[in-house]
């Protein structure tokens, strides 16, 4: 204890060296390893000590003050995720274009660490965030946001590693639509249950809902109506073609109002023009954001076997199939409902497919997965990735089990904050 309390509180200079995986970067003092949030590589800072003690291996800080800023800087114009603030914008304070080359560093890092393998491409914009009718590129991107009113009711969010709620008036990092939705549903002036929590849904096509602890609201109560909205639409275009989706309010969908277009596109790419008339297999494919657009690759003469752990969630991806497809190639999409490797396990009429597109939670597939799907010998895997970490211990596994990996692109659908999305290819060595 007593080394705890010589350590804890205690202000240090340290140069930053290099970014971290989780938007925090690493410096040395005396040869320890420093973590510390809200710096920039080449700053040098003085920071405070929040985690550690003599003997351990790191410590972990809180930033004091930067003696010579980098250059890449910026001021936070979202006042409220400035230093002490709120969560959810870790990289405000950094350049856009730095923001890029500062997840490029970590994802390149993580897959040589982890996954053994050599990144060498770019982080790419979404397209919204290099338009010229943008006029606040990383910013105004979220179509879904939540928040957590405090003890007096009061919405905000969390300060990173606390459970003090800041109250806030706005959301700048949500759409238009999402930002006007709050306004008017009170999500920000109105007082609400303690610790309720608010989801703010604004779909690219059609009316939001605000939800409160997964319930539709309506002038600030539960809507009780029996047509309360509990869906939303989105429409995505891929390959010159829009899909129409309906998505549970509260069921996932990707947040940046790019995101789903981009990643169907980037899957399609990575699979070309040689699996018309084969077997695919969607694996964790949600409400059929990916299924939809690969049956219609496969066409009539091939199929797709889709497998989903949520049940609502499989639900409207059987309707999206359905509202989406000619019938002929709708009925060649099986759905199985189930954890995936759980449903692989007992997958007995499925012995081979010819592709995997697979884009499992932040963990990762892990090992137990990837076993299963290297069991049915696809020739092509194409993994979506949001998390860096996860997909480079993932990678390690598939090499391991004979895949190598033949491509990867890397995108950044979270600006100012230290998310990266990942699609990565692989193919069975022969």
């Amino acid at each position: 204890m007593s080394g705890t309390k010589d350590v804890i509180g205690r202000v240090v200079e340290v140069v930053m060296e290099r970014p971290a995986h989780g938007g925090e970067c690493v410096g040395r003092v005396d040869g320890r390893v420093v973590f510390v949030g809200g710096v920039i590589p080449g700053e040098r800072v003085r920071v405070r000590v929040t985690q550690g003690t003599e003997t351990s291996s790191f410590w972990r800080g809180e930033l004091v003050e930067v003696l010579e800023p980098s250059e890449h800087r910026v001021h936070v114009s979202w006042a409220q995720a400035r230093r002490d603030g709120v969560g959810g914008a870790d990289l405000a304070h950094v350049e856009l274009a730095y923001q890029r080359e500062w997840k490029r560093q970590v994802v390149a890092d993580q897959m040589a660490r982890l996954g053994g393998v050599q990144f060498d491409g770019d982080v790419e914009a979404a397209p919204w965030e290099i338009h010229p009718d943008n006029d606040q590129p990383g910013w105004g991107w979220r179509t879904r946001f939540e928040v957590v009113a405090n003890d007096k009711g009061r919405a905000g969010m969390f300060r990173p590693r606390s459970h003090d709620v800041v109250p806030l008036t706005h959301m700048p990092l949500a759409t238009a639509q999402a930002q006007e939705l709050a306004q008017v549903q009170g999500v920000w002036s109105r007082q609400w249950e303690p610790h309720m929590r608010l989801e703010v849904v604004a779909p690219t096509d059609g009316p939001g809902v605000v939800l409160g602890n997964g319930e539709p609201l309506r002038k600030g109560h539960v809507d009780v109506r029996p047509n309360a909205r509990r869906f939303v639409t989105e429409i995505v275009h891929a390959y010159g073609r829009p899909y129409r989706y309906r998505v549970a309010a509260n069921g996932f969908w990707q947040v940046h109002r790019d995101a789903p277009e981009v990643l169907v596109t980037a899957v399609l790419d990575a699979l070309g023009d040689g699996f018309e008339g084969g077997r695919i297999l969607d694996a964790y494919c949600g409400s059929g954001l990916f299924t939809v657009p690969l049956a219609a690759m496969a066409g009539e003469d091939g199929e797709v076997v889709a497998i989903e752990g949520d049940a609502r969630a499989v639900k409207d991806a059987r309707r999206n199939v359905m509202n989406n497809l000619d019938p002929d190639i709708a009925q060649k999409v099986r759905f199985h409902q189930g954890s995936v490797g759980d449903v692989l396990a007992h997958l007995q009429d499925v012995p081979s497919v010819d592709a995997v597109v697979l884009d499992p939670p932040r963990v990762g597939a892990g090992a137990h997965v990837i076993d299963a799907l290297v069991a049915l010998s696809p020739q092509t895997m194409v993994y979506v990735a949001c998390d860096p970490a996860a997909l480079a211990r993932d990678t390690a596994l598939v090499g391991e089990r004979g895949y190598q990996l033949t491509s990867m692109r890397a995108f950044d659908l979270f600006p100012m904050t230290h998310h990266v999305e990942c699609v990565a290819v692989f193919h069975r060595r022969s």
